[in-house]
């Protein structure tokens, strides 16, 4: 059926709490965010392999013979499994003519699709002998570099998309539908070669972004391990941008600090948040049964109580302050999600939340230089659609390429 070409999508992600506190130990709740990210699937011409990656400006083809032999000579290595980075990744880089210490988005995209087609393809009875001649082109709703994961919709996308055409798991569209989504077991192979793509661009990540853009919805995360929650609510929200640089490393260092200095006065803050994380996933959990109103200003309390705890842990910034006054001068709750020190930040937007309301708050935070998107977060996972299903201007941005 893919022949006729097909849309594979997946979802961003944020941290709805528990940010920071997760390093040590306790509870995160991740949440898929509803700005995805869209991946074309053609048969592309016979012995050709072509991916087309505007947004981080790649565009590159191979003749599949000589990807076969690619594989062929890297097949002895190994795939790479459990712990350091997939084993052929000099061999792809030498291959695609990347530098070794390249470590730009262009660079690192190239090389998870080089890895994913090439393994998914050697690990699949139908490729096995040839590389499959597929015409891929990717366009994200998500920013790149702002921690929402956008590498792992876009390994999550390609994993479905390659493991599809060789044949691993099935095409679940249906003559005349719009959308399919994949069983359990086909979700859990999309999940774990996308958690390798990951490896190939982050070197060691937690495998929660992938998660989320895999099963969507919202998953609880603790030390290591993933648990997808059953069933939660679609939660209207603003997702704004403040534009201000931050490195991770450094926040987490700081954080790590002062529990070090001050245990007996920290300690107490991460139980906290991890107490806020919990009582957040009950709420959660009982909201879809019982979608009553009353469950909003709860989920509002959760976001300013948060927000103070990670001013308190060191990671807030004169930004997202200014962020958080300006949204509350109309009535809304706001935090910061993920590393902090500038980044993004999510507003709660209840039902009752008035259109201009949410249009003055969007303009507000604009002239303050920030950029802001309406979404919605509890998104779905991973989907396949049909072209002529997908909104006129995902379908412009793919037909670009």
């Amino acid at each position: 059926m893919w022949a006729r070409g097909l849309a594979v999508s997946a979802p961003g992600k944020v941290i709805l709490h528990g940010e920071h506190a997760v390093v040590h130990g306790k509870v995160a709740l991740a949440v898929a965010l509803d700005l995805r990210t869209f991946l074309r699937l053609q048969p592309g011409t016979e012995g050709r392999v072509r991916v087309c990656l505007p947004g981080v400006g790649v565009r590159r083809s191979w003749d599949s013979p000589a990807l076969r032999a690619l594989r062929g000579r890297i097949a002895g290595k190994g795939w790479g499994g459990e712990g350091g980075a997939p084993g052929p990744l000099d061999a792809l880089r030498e291959f695609a003519g990347i530098a070794a210490e390249s470590s730009a988005p262009d660079s690192l995209a190239t090389l998870a699709f080089l890895y994913m087609c090439l393994a998914i393809s050697a690990n699949s009875c139908l490729c096995s002998r040839d590389v499959p001649s597929v015409d891929i082109a990717v366009w994200s709703e998500l920013p790149t570099g702002a921690g929402l994961g956008s590498s792992a919709a876009y390994a999550v996308c390609l994993a479905a998309a390659l493991l599809m055409v060789c044949g691993a798991i099935s095409c679940p569209l249906q003559e005349g539908e719009s959308t399919g989504r994949w069983t359990e077991e086909e979700l859990t192979l999309i999940n774990s070669w996308a958690f390798q793509g990951e490896r190939v661009i982050h070197g060691n990540p937690s495998g929660v972004d992938n998660a989320v853009g895999t099963w969507g919805g919202a998953l609880r995360y603790q030390a290591g391990k993933i648990t997808p929650l059953k069933r939660v609510p679609m939660l209207r929200i603003l997702l704004t941008n403040t534009k201000v640089p931050r490195s991770t490393k450094v926040l987490v260092a700081g954080v790590k600090e002062k529990i070090l200095k001050f245990p007996s006065i920290m300690n107490p803050v991460l139980d906290s948040i991890n107490a806020i994380s919990q009582e957040c996933q009950s709420v959660l959990e009982e909201m879809p049964a019982n979608p009553s109103p009353e469950y909003y200003p709860v989920l509002e309390e959760f976001f300013d109580i948060n927000q103070h705890h990670l001013n308190v842990l060191g990671v807030g910034h004169p930004s997202l302050d200014r962020l958080c006054q300006v949204t509350a001068s109309h009535g809304l709750h706001s935090k910061l999600t993920g590393a902090g020190g500038g980044g993004c930040a999510i507003t709660l937007l209840p039902p009752d939340t008035s259109l201009l309301a949410v249009e003055s708050a969007k303009q507000d935070l604009c002239a303050c230089g920030f950029e802001c998107w309406e979404t919605k977060i509890g998104a779905p996972g991973v989907t396949l659609h049909s072209l002529c299903s997908l909104k006129a201007p995902v379908l412009h941005e793919l037909s670009q390429s």
